[in-house]
């Protein structure tokens, strides 16, 4: 396939190509984690505001053939929630190109839908785990489910959804404790462990710098343990990597926070609801929903994306004076 000529990517005005693109399926949930949301949940979008299957799969289709989108992460909420999940992904599969697809998920419900999203085109999995500990996941998360994050993370990797990647975040006083113990997981299982520093993105407002376990003390942690050896960096990858040497486990460091790489960044996020972010932590979004529902064609829908890319700011500037929260929480932002 690949018929279509290889349009030039979207660039911002520091010279950041945009190729990734976070494309989120809902911003529910059936977790409750204490570091993201209140143990009631929060207030859904009302269903006719969601983008329809059609509606994803348009401008998924405009991000690949006119703006040089090359890799696709579908992102809730939680995305196993959004029925019908393997016929979309078998759809954003067919595209022509078609985009690398990935998933980031709580892991419940992957046991019994892995083997159907590998077939449909999924590539790999990205899967949320903070604790390797019963009460404690039933803690954090407000419900009893580890049983069936770690199925989930089994089947995904029996379904050759590769690499298997796990996505911690060390909260101090909460699991911080059991850093290398997630990594030793990883390490025995064959699942890539990243650490993620907690960032201001929970719906409560209740982020607290102090509590956050910095990349320096993650890595420290990890040391104590394991002799580490620095693997080579992906160009714009967000993840530092290690191998742990002897074996050919890897763990990761995203430090979103104390070593941001905004510099080289190259994503870009549509929300459940059709917005464009152009960044996590964007103060603004532009309405691709109200384009697509008010009869706009193709390429104005590339024009209102590019417009939106040059406007991205250097970075986030968390800890600086000029700093503000987005008003939206991570769960209806997507990763």
């Amino acid at each position: 396939m690949n018929s279509f000529p290889h349009p030039a990517p979207p660039a911002d005005r520091f010279g950041r190509v945009h190729t990734d693109l976070r494309v989120s399926l809902t911003d529910r949930c059936n977790l409750r984690c204490a570091y993201c949301m209140p143990a009631e949940g929060l207030d859904w979008l009302p269903r006719p505001e969601l983008l329809t299957d059609d509606e994803v799969v348009r401008l998924v289709r405009v991000a690949v053939r006119r703006l040089g989108t090359t890799a696709v992460r579908l992102t809730g909420g939680e995305p196993l929630l959004r029925r019908g999940l393997p016929g979309l992904v078998a759809r954003l599969h067919a595209l022509d190109p078609a985009p690398e697809l990935s998933l980031t998920t709580n892991g419940i419900g992957l046991a019994r839908s892995a083997d159907a999203l590998r077939e449909a085109g999924l590539s790999r999995v990205n899967v949320s785990l903070d604790t390797l500990r019963p009460e404690r996941f039933a803690e954090i998360t407000r419900r009893d489910r580890l049983a069936d994050v770690l199925d989930g993370l089994r089947a995904a990797r029996a379904a050759g959804l590769a690499p298997v990647k796990i996505n911690a975040v060390p909260v101090r006083g909460v699991n911080d404790d059991e850093i290398a113990d997630l990594a030793a997981f990883g390490a025995e299982h064959g699942y890539v462990t990243r650490f993620i520093e907690s960032m201001p993105l929970d719906a409560q407002g209740a982020w607290d710098r102090d509590r956050m376990v910095t990349a320096e003390e993650i890595l420290r942690r990890l040391g104590e343990r394991f002799d580490l050896v620095p693997a080579d960096r992906r160009d714009n990858a967000p993840a530092e990597e290690w191998r742990i040497a002897g074996t050919d486990a890897v763990v990761g460091v995203i430090a979103s926070v104390t070593r941001p790489f905004c510099g080289g960044c190259d994503r870009v996020r549509l929300t459940a609801d059709g917005q464009l972010r152009n960044c996590l932590f964007a103060t603004e979004e532009s309405d691709l929903r109200a384009l697509l529902r008010g009869g706009a064609d193709d390429a104005a829908l590339e024009a209102a994306w590019r417009s939106s890319i040059r406007g991205k700011g250097p970075g986030h500037a968390i800890g600086g004076p000029e700093f503000r929260r987005p008003e939206r929480p991570m769960s209806a932002i997507g990763g």
